[in-house]
């Protein structure tokens, strides 16, 4: 190791300790009195964890490391039951103490970028802790079962099921892992979100999630909200706030996905994305403005967040679509690609997105402007499964709130196809 690298590991190293020794000195409230642990002695710990690990690696031993560690750990220890016997029982500062020793360890041994992250992530820790008994005290037994249900679902069963395709050529278009990784995506999102309404409070949680759900599963939200919406009438407005928000956001994918595969379709792409998404982001302001927050309670009672069973029904709606979309795909050939690409479009855009990028790269594939049509299309047909199933499933205020930004985005996107 050279020179220059050692002194940055040990910069590094320092940097980190200083912060978190900076967070603990700033978080105590008896300013005036001398810390056992503040921002030199975090220094301190740091340099110590870095040199006893050059220390190590110099002897080709682990022991020096061990024995400062232990060190550390015993002054800590003496310092807990001195202040134990004073009634002062709390533990986060003697653990980010050793923390920091270790990190000053990981800065010499380990890509500094790990160090690095784990520092900052420690220090938010630290820093949000106002915030983070404000959520759990706000958490309730239900909320804790919700979250090992989802744990199940996603880090259980879903590793289980075979991510291969089943059914018989051509309609071998049944992945159980896909069509399972569906099923964690709409109940995430719905998890997502009662998460978010937890920390921030319902209004701004249901926007957020609208934003990033977007970018996970648009159609999730779509029908995570529009379940919300029989629930809690009153949020409406906010529901189909954050629903608009997440298909204009889809436009905005959808042109990052194909741009990943093939760069050649994005300039005929971009006036329809365009388009769409200055039509869905002025309707977006409007049900912003739009929101009676005089009128709508301080704290609506959000239950059940995990819902699984709606979510099972619709994958099973979805698969009935793709098998609808093979059919007319494989029956009406070349000149039915504009048909099968909005019948595709009908249970995931994504899909023939990846499909047509790929298939208008070869010389002998399809045109570009045939394949950026196909794909607005089946943006257009997602927006339209996005806006029925709110239309079915959603309160009536929950229609009325969307139906012109609903036929906005959609009349605005289709229009612009003529145009390609």
């Amino acid at each position: 190791m050279d020179d220059l690298s050692l002194f940055l590991r040990f910069v590094v190293a320092l940097a980190i300790s200083v912060l978190m020794g900076l967070q603990r000195e700033f978080a105590y409230e008896q300013h005036d009195r001398e810390l056992p642990t503040g921002v030199r002695t975090f220094a301190l710990m740091g340099l110590i964890g870095c040199s006893t690990a050059f220390i190590s690696d110099t002897l080709s031993s682990p022991l020096p490391f061990i024995i400062a560690l232990g060190v550390v750990g015993a002054f800590l220890a003496v310092n807990y039951y001195i202040e134990a016997a004073q009634g002062q029982v709390g533990l986060t500062t003697k653990m980010a103490s050793i923390f920091t020793v270790i990190i000053g360890g990981m800065a010499y041994w380990s890509q500094i970028e790990v160090p690095i992250a784990l520092g900052v992530v420690a220090t938010f820790l630290l820093s949000a802790k106002i915030e983070l008994h404000s959520f759990v005290q706000h958490l309730k037994r239900e909320d804790v079962v919700a979250a090992l249900k989802f744990a199940v679902i996603s880090a259980v069963i879903l590793p289980v099921f075979p991510d291969r395709s089943f059914g018989p050529e051509p309609f071998n278009i049944f992945n159980p892992f896909k069509l399972w990784l569906f099923v964690v995506f709409i109940s995430g999102i719905s998890f997502i979100g009662y998460v978010m309404i937890k920390i921030v409070g319902s209004k701004k949680g249901i926007g957020i999630t609208g934003f990033f759900g977007g970018i996970a599963s648009s159609t999730a939200v779509t029908l995570s909200f529009t379940q919300r919406s029989v629930e809690n009438q009153e949020y409406s407005t906010s529901f189909a706030f954050a629903i608009v928000l997440a298909w204009t956001i889809m436009f905005i994918r959808l042109l990052a996905v194909v741009a990943f595969l093939n760069v050649s379709l994005v300039p005929l792409l971009v006036m329809p994305v365009v388009v769409s998404v200055i039509v869905g982001l002025s309707y977006c302001i409007y049900l912003f403005k739009s929101q009676s927050y005089g009128q709508q309670k301080e704290d609506v009672a959000f239950t059940n967040p995990f819902e699984v069973v709606p979510a099972v029904k619709f994958v099973l709606i979805f698969i009935v679509i793709l098998l609808v979309s093979k059919v007319a795909q494989l029956y009406w050939g070349n000149f039915g690609v504009y048909i099968s690409s909005f019948f595709a479009g009908l249970a995931d855009v994504d899909a023939i997105a990846f499909s047509m990028a790929k298939l208008s790269k070869g010389p002998e594939g399809l045109t570009i402007a045939i394949a950026s049509k196909a794909i607005v299309l089946a943006a257009v047909a997602n927006t339209l499964v996005k806006g029925t199933i709110v239309c079915v499933s959603g309160a009536p205020a929950l229609r009325k709130a969307i139906l012109p930004g609903f036929i906005l985005i959609t009349v605005a996107a289709t229009a612009v196809i003529f145009f390609m």
